[in-house]
């Protein structure tokens, strides 16, 4: 469970909708393989503790979490009960000895499959668009073949709560979150991709000295991926993530325009109706 600093309370005044990456289920399959668990055999106690600390987590970011989160978090709560409740023979529809976590597995493996399909396309989209990108024949080493594959944002979080772990802050000066500091800190993981092409995740933090600079580096790694600016790959079983450029620079300077615009325009329709009578 991530365990937060007593001062743990950045003034965040930013917000990101999470429902633009995932949704609960994917958040539940990341959980089952962080913890090893088999998916038909779940650990409902431990994988609820699990989710709602993930929420706590979100909600400390200020990010904009969907209904469904709630609804999953309330149906996972509900599961619990009913696996802790002695059984009296037949269950609720009238079926006896059928486990309580069966529907909750079937929806995940399905899930799942249309997951594994999808992320199966964008792979070959991908490879076909670097293919024709380079113009030249992609030299491939001989040996055993790496497993890469992209890492989704529950991922991110998990890498992001070890690199807060490792960090031991004094209470600082409260620095408020604005779309500005976001803004300039996308600009700066973009000169470092543009002159590198890819660096790892910990390596975007390593000059940030309090909590709010990691909250803001991470946000904007968050925008970039959304933006798709940026692709984030790991090896399998949770390995190193690598950030990697996936944009000209043509295309990044367009993308921040929007984005700068769309945030200024979203700012001025707060205020408007902030100062409505």
């Amino acid at each position: 469970m991530f365990l937060k600093p007593s001062f743990w309370n950045p003034p965040v005044t930013y917000q990101l909708k999470l429902d633009i990456f995932e949704g609960p289920l994917d958040l539940l399959l990341h959980l089952i393989k962080e913890q090893k668990m088999d998916i038909h055999d779940i650990s409902v106690a431990e994988i609820s503790n699990q989710y709602l600390s993930y929420l706590d987590l979100m909600n400390d970011l200020n990010l904009d979490v969907a209904g469904e989160y709630l609804v999953m978090a309330a149906e996972l709560t509900r599961l619990k009960s009913k696996i802790l409740l002695p059984s009296h023979g037949e269950d609720e529809d009238g079926e006896e000895g059928t486990d309580p976590r069966d529907e909750l597995a079937r929806r995940l493996m399905e899930y799942q499959r249309y997951k594994h399909a999808a992320g199966d396309l964008r792979n070959l989209e991908y490879e076909r668009q670097q293919l024709f990108s380079r113009g030249s024949e992609i030299q491939i080493e001989e040996g055993e073949e790496e497993v890469i594959v992209d890492a989704t944002v529950f991922d991110l979080f998990s890498a992001f709560k070890q690199v807060l772990s490792q960090r031991t802050f004094k209470e600082d000066f409260e620095i408020k979150i604005t779309t500005l500091s976001v803004s300039e800190r996308i600009t700066r993981v973009l000169d470092t991709l543009n002159e590198n092409e890819s660096v790892t995740f910990e390596s975007l933090f390593v000059d940030n000295r309090t909590k709010q600079e990691i909250i803001v580096t991470f946000l904007a790694l968050l925008e970039l991926m959304r933006m798709s600016l940026i692709r984030v790959q790991q090896g399998t079983h949770f390995e190193t993530i690598r950030v990697y450029r996936a944009s000209n620079r043509e295309a990044q300077e367009e993308a921040l325009k929007d984005y700068n615009e769309a945030e200024t325009d979203t700012k001025l329709n707060s205020e408007t109706l902030k100062n409505a009578p």
